[in-house]
C-alpha cells in the first residue's frame, strides 16, 4: 500500500458479549463507531475532549449564525455509508448545487478546472505556452511521480502547474511541493487531468459523474454537517450508550500487551474508565505519547515526526446577500494571506438567521502558535475585511461582524518523511489486539468524512471476526476502485465483509 506498512492481517481481539468499547473522538469516526454498536445493544462510551461533537465536520454557532470548520460536502459512492447517513438524519438532508472557483489576478477560474474557462482565461499568449506545457510533459513525463509536483506536471504541464496548483498548495501546507508526498495528489485530485477536463468542458466524457471531482450536486444537512453529528450522538445516548464531553484522554494504561483502561481529564478532576476494547481516533501524536507505560524510545520518535498543518476561520456577517454564487471560493491571488472563502448562505439558508445578510468563513491556514495563529480575534478579522476589500469581494463597510475559531491538526502532512514515521508508530500500535485506530488523525490519512466513517465500520466488522485492511481505505477508496463493501446479512449486523482497494492507488 503506498505510503503504509503493507502487513499480513493483524491479531485482533474478538467482541464478546458484554465487552465495553470506549472510543476516544466523537468525530465521524468516532460516533459512527459508537452508533453501530449502541445499536447492537453493546455498552459504549464515547470520549471527546470538545464541548461539542463533530470534531473538523463540526458546525460552530455564533449570535444566530451557523458555520463549518472548512467545508464539508456529503457526497458518496459507499453504500453503507450513504445508509447511514439517511438513517441518522432522515428528511433534514436537503440537496445543494456545486459551485468552486479559483480567484485569480482578478478573474474567475471553474474548479475542477475546464480546458476553455482555464486556458482563454488566462490570454492567448498565456494558453498557447500552457497547451504547449501539456503536450511536452504528456509526451516526456517525469519517470517518476514521487511528490505533488512530478505528479500534476505529467496530468497538466509545468505552466498550469505553476498557476494553478503551486501557490496555493503551499500555501495551504506551508512547505513547498516538492516536499509533499504525491500521495496528497492522488487522494484529492485523483482521476483528473486537464485531457479529461476538456472532454468535460466539450460534454464529450460520458463517465464524468463517475470522477469525484466532477461532481456537480451533493447533500448537505439543513443546518450544517455538525446537525448530523450532534443527531448521532443524541441517538448513541437513547439507545444506552455515553458520549461524554469535556474529557480528554491523558493515557492509555497497558497490562499485558493490551489496552485495559484510559486516564481522563474532565472539568470535575481526573477519572479512570475501564474497556474491553479502544477504538482511537486521537491524533498518533498524541497517542504513542498517552501509552503508560511508554513505548520504546523510537516508537515515540516515530510519533513526534507526523506533522499536521492547522488553520483557523475567519467568519465575518455582512449586511448584505447574493455576494457570490459559490459554496467556496479557492483565492490563488497573490498577496493576500486567505487561502479558502466559504459563502455559507449558500450551502443552506438556514446557516443564517435573517434575509439580507451573508456569513463568509474566511480561511488561513497555518501552524499552531505562528505569527496567524496568535494574533488577537479583532486584528483577524481587521485582516479579513481588508483582504476582502483588496479581492473585490465585499465592501468592508458592510462587515457588521466576526468571530475567530482556530482548529488545531486539521489536516496531516504528507511530507517526504512522514510514511518512515508512520510505519514505525504502526509497527506498536498495530500490535495491540485491543487498539483501534480509525478516523483522520487516528490513522493519518488525509480522509474525507464518508472514508473515515468506512474505516469505523471496517473496524468494528474486525472485531467481529473479518479481516479487513482498514489501512488500504484512502480518500478515493469507492471513487475510483470497483471494489464494493457489501452489508453483512445478519440482524443489526454493520459491513463485515468487502473486496479491498488496491494497493499503489497513485
Amino acid at each position: 500500500m503506498s505510503g503504509t506498512a503493507e502487513n499480513s492481517p493483524r491479531r485482533v481481539a474478538q467482541l464478546q458479549a458484554g465487552d465495553r468499547v470506549v472510543i476516544i473522538g466523537g468525530g465521524p469516526a468516532g460516533l459512527t463507531a459508537g452508533y453501530l454498536l449502541a445499536k447492537d445493544g453493546v455498552p459504549v462510551t464515547v470520549l471527546e475532549a470538545d464541548d461539542i461533537v463533530g470534531g473538523i465536520s463540526r458546525t460552530a454557532r455564533y449570535k444566530g449564525f451557523r458555520f463549518d470548520i472548512g467545508g464539508h460536502r456529503f457526497f458518496t459512492k459507499i453504500t453503507p455509508v450513504e445508509d447511514l447517513w439517511k438513517e441518522i438524519l432522515g428528511p433534514e438532508f436537503i440537496s445543494v448545487p456545486r459551485l468552486s472557483r479559483i480567484h485569480y489576478i482578478g478573474k474567475y477560474f471553474d474548479y475542477p478546472l475546464k480546458a476553455k474557462n482555464a486556458l482563454f482565461g488566462l490570454g492567448i499568449w498565456n494558453t498557447i505556452l500552457c497547451v504547449t506545457s501539456y503536450l511536452r510533459w504528456h509526451l516526456f513525463p517525469n519517470p517518476v511521480e514521487e511528490n505533488l509536483e512530478q505528479w500534476v506536471t505529467n496530468r497538466f504541464g509545468k505552466r498550469l502547474f505553476e498557476i494553478f496548483f503551486k501557490t496555493y498548495t503551499e500555501k495551504v501546507w506551508g512547505i513547498p511541493c516538492s516536499e509533499i508526498r504525491a500521495e496528497w495528489a492522488a487522494q484529492r485530485i485523483q482521476g483528473l487531468s486537464l485531457a479529461k477536463a476538456i472532454l468535460n468542458a466539450a460534454s464529450l466524457q460520458r463517465r464524468s459523474d463517475s470522477i469525484k471531482t466532477l461532481i456537480n450536486e451533493f447533500q448537505y444537512p439543513r443546518f450544517g454537517p455538525g446537525q448530523m453529528w450532534e443527531t448521532a450522538a443524541q441517538k448513541i445516548e437513547e439507545m444506552g450508550g455515553q458520549v461524554l464531553l469535556k474529557h480528554e484522554v491523558s493515557s492509555l494504561e497497558m497490562k499485558d500487551g493490551k489496552v485495559v483502561a484510559v486516564r481522563v481529564k474532565t472539568p470535575v478532576g481526573e477519572r479512570r474508565i475501564e474497556g474491553n476494547h479502544f477504538i482511537s481516533t486521537m491524533p498518533i501524536k498524541h497517542l504513542v505519547r498517552s501509552f503508560d507505560p511508554a513505548p520504546p524510545a523510537e516508537i515515540l520518535a516515530g510519533g513526534d515526526g507526523l506533522n499536521y498543518r492547522d488553520f483557523l476561520t475567519v467568519a465575518v456577517m455582512i449586511s448584505q446577500d447574493n455576494l457570490f454564487p459559490d459554496n467556496w471560493i479557492y483565492i490563488h491571488t497573490p498577496g493576500v494571506k486567505v487561502g479558502r472563502i466559504q459563502n455559507f448562505n449558500n450551502w443552506s439558508k438556514a446557516m443564517v438567521p435573517g434575509a439580507g445578510t451573508t456569513c463568509l468563513g474566511l480561511e488561513y491556514f497555518c501552524f499552531e502558535g505562528d505569527g496567524l495563529w496568535t494574533s488577537k480575534d479583532e486584528d483577524l478579522i481587521e485582516l479579513a475585511k481588508k483582504e476582502l476589500a483588496a479581492l473585490g469581494l465585499v465592501d468592508p463597510s458592510k462587515v457588521f461582524d466576526g468571530t475567530v475559531v482556530r482548529q488545531p491538526k486539521a489536516y496531516p502532512v504528507y511530507d517526504s518523511v512522514y510514511a518512515e514515521h508512520l510505519n514505525t508508530a504502526r509497527s506498536y500500535i498495530d500490535a495491540i489486539p485491543n487498539l483501534h485506530t480509525v478516523g483522520r488523525n487516528g490513522m493519518h490519512k488525509y480522509n474525507n468524512a464518508d472514508h473515515s466513517m468506512l474505516t469505523a465500520m471496517m473496524a468494528i466488522a474486525n472485531m467481529r471476526g473479518a479481516q479487513h485492511d482498514v489501512w488500504a481505505v484512502n480518500t478515493d477508496y469507492e471513487y475510483h476502485e470497483e471494489q464494493k463493501l457489501e452489508p453483512d446479512t445478519s440482524k443489526g449486523a454493520p459491513p463485515t465483509s468487502t473486496a479491498l482497494p488496491r494497493a499503489g492507488v497513485a
